[in-house]
């Protein structure tokens, strides 16, 4: 199958390309990197000619509401446009788990992304996953200053990125399915404390204090609202795992 995936350049980007490449399929690349502008929708024409499937996991790092709105909007109207008319037959989003329950800052613009991708022309299959182990790892170095790392307080049942991936190549490959089982790891953590495992393993000595984000956004965090429900697919690899396997790097 000829696959695009746009975002390919990224985390989970590069581990879905390497993936459906292993598994057969023709890969197109779609990101700036490549030629492809997905905000503008410069080259998506040409890029896209031939596509079968769309994976979309691309990424806009900033917690504004307005500008990752923005972003995802841009992005995925495009997207749609130009694989309609390159006559795409299954378009895949990777998108949150509670993005509907607390749909403010960054995930604002992914419940926009999801709303558009339901009602747009390209027959749908959208993803939900929880936060990639990963993420101890980018909250440490986002909110750094200085010797003081700042770890907001949350509830999440982190997954393994790859594992994701893996979701994301397997569903293209199918028939479109709208919305699918939510992923999330195998137990609940901390992100406070996965973010201080993570400093540890990496030798850091800085301060890390807990911190309490504002707003409803905070406090979905820390009520459990973005946790995924019982029925969940259930990853392998625990964030003790993804931990010691840094350390021994």
């Amino acid at each position: 199958m000829r696959i695009a995936i746009a975002g390919g350049t990224g985390l989970v980007g590069t581990m879905a390309v390497e993936m459906a490449e292993a598994a057969g399929h023709r890969v197109t690349v779609l990101a700036r990197a490549r030629g492809t502008d997905l905000v503008a929708g410069h080259g998506l024409e040409k890029a896209l000619d031939g596509i079968e499937a769309v994976v979309d996991v691309t990424n806009v790092t900033t917690l504004s509401a307005k500008r990752s709105t923005r972003f995802f909007s841009a992005v995925t109207t495009n997207l749609l446009a130009a694989g309609h008319a390159a006559g795409v037959r299954h378009h895949v989003v990777l998108s949150i788990v509670g993005v509907d329950r607390a749909p403010y800052g960054y995930y604002a613009g992914k419940r926009a992304q999801e709303r558009l991708v339901e009602v747009g022309p390209v027959p749908w299959t959208i993803l939900r996953a929880t936060q990639f182990h990963e993420m101890a790892e980018i909250a440490y170095e986002s909110a750094g200053f200085g010797p003081v790392h700042l770890a907001p307080r949350m509830r999440t049942r982190p997954v393994a990125a790859r594992e994701v991936a893996g979701h994301l190549v397997d569903l293209v490959a199918g028939a479109p399915a709208s919305r699918v089982v939510e992923v999330a790891g195998p137990q609940e953590e901390s992100l406070v404390e996965m973010i201080r495992a993570y400093a540890l393993a990496t030798g850091s000595r800085s301060w890390i204090p807990a911190v309490s984000l504002p707003g409803a956004f905070g406090r979905a965090q820390r009520d459990g609202t973005l946790l995924p429900g019982t029925d969940a697919v259930v990853g392998s690899q625990t964030f003790d795992d993804w931990i010691r396997a840094l350390a021994s790097r």
